[in-house]
């Protein structure tokens, strides 16, 4: 069987003005059987509907903070931006996902730029806005370890796959869901109520998660993500 092509989208080094990649990003994809292609940082629309059309799938990845002008706040206590991928993303979501209902996974920044997307809106920095937590959602290094658990909501597309009520995860974000988008579901939680899993309603699947399985590939249900994401494109 032909392996699907999945688009991955760049990271940015800002410093050495170059894209880069972690390896567990490709790996994951490619252990679960499917052929990643790492993306131009473009938001040339005319070659994004190129890709668009191209892949069979995409991975939205980690990376800078979201410019807070996407969900209509000013800067506060957000981090670097990269208005660029930022712009690029925007365009790719509307032509792969809401236009050709391509299957989509979001990771950490991948989750949270889903739901800016679609109209929710984000803790700029959830040690300062959402002070009613008591977990550190940024634990230092190693990134692999988990950082604290995650309740999966029961009867959930997550859950169906995992099999788990709930889950130790490797989160590592200093930002986070606030407003939930009318049109992404929750499908995982953290121990303090912030929304770490979604999925999208009336799409095949549009996913993404708060924590990292690109870094915990040896983990079984780092796997079954992967899995469930690339047969989505086939």
């Amino acid at each position: 069987m032909q392996r699907p092509m999945i688009g991955v989208v760049p990271l940015w080094d800002e410093s050495r003005n170059s894209l880069w990649m972690l390896p567990g990003y490709m790996d994951g994809i490619t252990g679960a059987g499917g052929l990643p292609l790492l993306l131009p940082l473009t938001t040339d629309e005319a070659v994004l509907k190129q890709i668009a059309g191209i892949c069979a799938g995409f991975l939205f990845t980690g990376g800078h903070d979201l410019s807070p002008s996407l969900y209509g706040e000013a800067p506060a206590f957000c981090g670097p931006v990269c208005e660029v991928r930022d712009t690029m993303e925007k365009i790719l979501f509307s032509l792969a996902v809401l236009e050709q209902h391509k299957s989509a996974l979001g990771i950490c920044r991948g989750i949270q730029l889903f739901n800016v997307l679609l109209g929710g809106t984000l803790y700029q920095d959830i040690p300062a806005q959402f002070t009613e937590s008591t977990l550190s959602h940024q634990p230092p290094p190693p990134y692999n370890r988990v950082a604290h658990q995650v309740r999966i909501e029961s009867g959930s597309p997550l859950h169906e796959v995992l099999g788990v009520a709930s889950l130790g995860v490797n989160s590592c974000h200093h930002q986070g869901i606030a407003k939930l988008a009318p049109e992404l579901i929750p499908m995982a939680r953290a121990e303090d109520g912030l929304i770490e899993g979604v999925c999208m309603k009336d799409q095949p699947f549009v996913w993404a998660v708060q924590w990292h399985p690109e870094m915990a590939l040896g983990e079984e249900n780092s796997q079954k993500l992967f899995r469930a994401f690339v047969a989505a494109c086939l």
